[in-house]
């Protein structure tokens, strides 16, 4: 079942661990291809092998390693497997798969995987989160006139930020991108002292952090993104406008899971 085995069976393939997120797309391939990484690296394995990709943090002995050092993973945390020729994901750990749309996959059970994009997170309430990502591949759409499945996947717009928007922005969509229940963005003052502490950086106070965020806010509703003006949703205001930002910044992989690693130094 380690690692080293995995590239001697025919089709499977290791993914390297310097590799870019796989929401930045994956290499053309044919439908049903299942792609999984780590910051640790990854597998790829096509629909026509009944192959079964284990992770957890028992690094030597899993595919994908995840959450190597954090005792609260399992050493075989879950399993993606191909059944009735679709891909299934199966928790096998104490804490609870993570998926998007607030859901909890909880020990024992199991889910068919969407084609697509689908970040996992596992984390403990003491600990960093940690981010498995999966794509399965989609068939091509009925309409497009091609037969392979294999042309490039279109992109949604990625937002350019400078690194200090970026930070800020990590940091006041953590709960979003972890997939909390009910996520909100970050309260100004929590935001400013974790960005403090991240960098140890003590002019992190909350006026710059609203100051970095209303500029991004500015900069994208210049460019048609709707909801980011008081004017748009009307008062109260509360949390809509950094909420509808955080949105937009998610559904164009402008900000991702795996990017949590950037502020892995917090205890959440």
């Amino acid at each position: 079942m380690g690692r080293g085995r995995s590239d001697r069976e025919p089709g499977v393939r290791l993914l390297d661990a310097s590799g870019a997120s796989l929401a930045a797309g994956v290499p053309t391939s044919p439908p049903g291809t299942l792609y999984v990484r780590s910051t640790k690296g990854g597998i790829t394995v096509p629909p026509t092998r009944d192959f079964t990709v284990v992770f957890g943090r028992d690094e030597l002995n899993v595919h994908v390693a995840v959450g190597v050092e954090d005792r609260y993973m399992s050493r075989e945390h879950g399993r993606i497997l191909l059944r009735h020729g679709g891909w299934v994901l199966a928790n096998d750990g104490r804490l609870p798969l993570r998926l998007p749309g607030s859901v909890n996959l909880l020990t024992g059970a199991s889910t068919p995987m969407p084609t697509g994009y689908t970040p996992i997170i596992v984390k403990h309430r003491h600990g960093p989160a940690h981010v498995l990502e999966a794509v399965v591949v989609a068939p091509p759409h009925p309409q497009s006139g091609h037969r392979s499945g294999s042309e490039p996947t279109s992109r949604p717009e990625i937002w350019k930020l400078s690194p200090n928007e970026r930070l800020a922005l990590l940091v006041l969509s953590r709960r979003y991108l972890c997939h909390d229940t009910y996520a909100q963005p970050l309260a100004w003052g929590q935001a400013a002292e974790d960005l403090a502490t991240i960098t140890g950086d003590a002019s992190w106070g909350t006026r710059r952090v609203e100051r970095l965020v209303e500029q991004v806010r500015t900069r994208l509703s210049a460019a048609g993104v709707p909801g980011l003006t008081r004017d748009e949703v009307g008062e109260p205001v509360g949390n809509t406008l950094n909420h509808n930002l955080i949105t937009e910044l998610l559904l164009t992989t402008t900000l991702v899971p795996p990017d949590l690693a950037e502020i892995d130094l917090l205890d959440w």
